[in-house]
């Protein structure tokens, strides 16, 4: 378990070509989610709207983790077929193209959850 206590530390801690897919997707959540904040929670990058989790990511050694929660999960299950799912997490892997468009449907979904629940 990683004790970064900051988004850069825990990017800078990873392997260098682990950290510039790191750094996209931070980028590419970062925009979709202007109005939210960055934290560690769970030792895991973090971006949170009014104290609330939104989404976290992680990464692996073969994979990047996504973790919006089971709700947007279960809604893609169509569009996460060729990937390895758990009740609210993804994995991404870092082999081939990276998928930065479900990346961004995956938080776009999960925004619109959290404005319509507010949880």
């Amino acid at each position: 378990m990683q004790s970064n206590t900051t988004i850069d530390a825990y990017i800078a801690a990873q392997s260098p070509a682990l950290q510039v897919i790191l750094h996209q997707v931070r980028a590419q959540i970062s925009a979709l989610l202007p109005d939210a904040s960055e934290a560690i929670s769970y030792a895991m990058p973090t971006y949170k709207i009014n104290g609330k989790n939104i989404v976290h990511f992680a990464g692996y050694t073969h994979h990047i983790g996504i973790y919006p929660g089971a709700q947007v999960v279960a809604e893609l299950q169509g569009e996460l077929a060729g990937y390895k799912t758990s009740k609210g997490a993804v994995q991404l892997p870092l082999t081939g193209p990276f998928p930065h468009p479900l990346i961004e449907r995956i938080v776009r979904l999960r925004l619109a959850h959290f404005l319509a629940t507010g949880k």
